[in-house]
């Protein structure tokens, strides 16, 4: 059975939440409260939170209950995530945060057209499907996944749809680690407005 998810965004999915540390890009190191919303089309193969693609396996939740569970925290700031957060509408939810004195944050594969009220918005754009116009315009973080040497062309081609005050990261695939962090450390020396970035929450073994 496939249920109603209003377009309100006042009812979301929720896959799972918790406190931890940024752990990629730009705001690596930061506290943070993560919401992780289900559903997902965009098909990554080397996605390790496949469990978020069907939106049906995870309870509608109230965004008031995400937004009160989010306050109780010292970090006043919010990591949403998916899945595709932006399957959804996410404007009542982010004003909510931000009524509620949280910065917002989304991490995000551009897939489909902004929504929501943001401090930060991290574009990883996937060759599955591309990223939308609209997000790539307001883009403050553009992270590409390197999973092999044609991603750094791939990587290039995105670099040149963002605005040019947008971090600029390649992130090795985790599974490929060994064999593309060292072209990635060759890449961003030799075209350093590029930087690294790692998944520092694995080897912090955190969420």
């Amino acid at each position: 059975m496939t249920v109603t998810i209003p377009a309100t965004g006042t009812m979301l999915p929720l896959m799972e939440e918790f406190y931890t540390i940024q752990g990629e890009g730009f705001n690596t190191g930061k506290a943070a409260y993560f919401i992780r919303l289900g559903g997902c089309d965009v098909g990554c193969p080397w996605c390790d939170v496949k469990e978020s693609w069907d939106a049906d396996r995870h309870p509608l939740t109230s965004a008031d209950t995400i937004v009160a569970n989010a306050a109780k925290h010292p970090a006043k700031a919010v990591v949403i995530t998916g899945g595709e957060p932006l399957i959804y509408n996410l404007d009542y939810l982010t004003a909510e945060l931000k009524r509620n004195g949280i910065k917002t944050f989304i991490e995000t594969s551009g897939a489909y057209p902004i929504s929501g009220f943001w401090d930060w918005i991290c574009l990883s754009p996937k060759k599955f499907k591309a990223p939308t116009p609209s997000v790539l315009a307001v883009a403050d973080e553009l992270k590409v996944i390197v999973f092999n040497q044609s991603d750094f062309k791939w990587a290039e081609e995105h670099a040149a749809l963002v605005s040019p005050n947008c971090k600029l990261y390649l992130q090795p695939e985790w599974s490929k680690a060994a064999i593309v962090t060292p072209m990635i450390v060759d890449y961003v020396m030799q075209n350093p407005k590029w930087e690294v970035s790692l998944q520092t929450h694995k080897y912090l073994n955190i969420p």
